[in-house]
């Protein structure tokens, strides 16, 4: 890994959800260079400006690790909210990293309980005949609970999304629901919907680095590609959607990059910070 450079005073956070956005699946020649010129860039922006950056992900740390592997990034943020936020990392000038303690308690005095997720999944399918898919492929975490939720028609997927969101609410449970991004490897045709702690997520997560960093909110940058990114976008003064993003996102943010992946990156940073 390249030397890590930790502010002590942190006066920008730039915040990127990962699939999609800040790594390319599809890996191209091109698409990576630029990943590695961007990698290059924020130890740049970190040296000069006190930049301090953060993966906002529904990843879990295992699979960034493997895809890092993968495309041959070497670049470590200095946060990681893995879980869709549901796990919150810090990086240590060593290397290695640590949990926030404040963020565990805040999961862990939640109350959230896989056993009412079960129960609640079983209630959907027996109750209103909806019918969620465990995400096997991916595994599920200790703190996020993710199921594909199949679109039959327009109607019933109208009818049966905001009974998951009432239900889940009803029972104290945070949840994330949002049309699934194919390029990330995702089913077409298909929802993602997580059932995570209350008070965690993105946004969540978004919101409490800002605080744990004491960063002035002018200061604050984000960028996603897709619709469970929106909220982090607007919880941020500078949110972008970069061109590559789902129709979906872009449909209900007006603030999108000219250009696609670490391209886009690249363009809304160089603009601010004027390098």
């Amino acid at each position: 890994m390249e030397t890590i450079h930790i502010p002590v005073q942190t006066e920008y956070l730039i915040l990127f959800d990962f699939d999609e956005t800040y790594f390319p699946h599809d890996c191209l020649p091109e698409q990576l260079e630029r990943v590695y010129e961007m990698e290059q860039y924020m130890k740049t922006l970190t040296s000069l400006h006190q930049v301090k950056t953060a993966w906002i992900t529904g990843s879990s740390m295992k699979q960034i690790q493997m895809k890092m592997k993968m495309a041959g990034m070497t670049y470590l943020p200095h946060f990681i909210a893995s879980n869709l936020g549901t796990d919150l990392w810090e990086l240590r000038s060593d290397g290695t990293w640590n949990v926030i303690p404040p963020w565990q308690q805040k999961i862990v005095s939640s109350g959230y309980s896989r056993r009412v997720v079960e129960d609640l999944i079983a209630e959907l399918k027996s109750m209103y005949n909806i019918v969620l898919h465990e995400q096997t492929q991916f595994g599920q975490s200790g703190y996020k609970m993710n199921y594909y939720y199949y679109a039959e028609s327009n109607v019933k997927t109208q009818y049966d999304l905001p009974i998951i969101q009432h239900l889940a609410s009803c029972l104290g449970i945070g949840i994330n629901i949002n049309q699934c991004n194919p390029k990330a490897g995702d089913p077409e045709g298909a929802y993602d919907v997580d059932f995570i702690p209350l008070g965690t997520g993105k946004k969540a997560a978004v919101q409490f680095l800002i605080d744990y960093n004491q960063v002035p909110h002018s200061n604050t940058f984000a960028f996603g590609d897709s619709g469970n990114d929106l909220e982090m976008l607007q919880t941020v003064a500078h949110g972008y959607l970069l061109q590559n993003a789902t129709s979906e996102a872009k449909a209900y943010h007006k603030s999108i990059a000219p250009y696609p992946y670490a391209e886009g990156i690249l363009h809304v940073c160089r603009q601010f910070f004027k390098e």
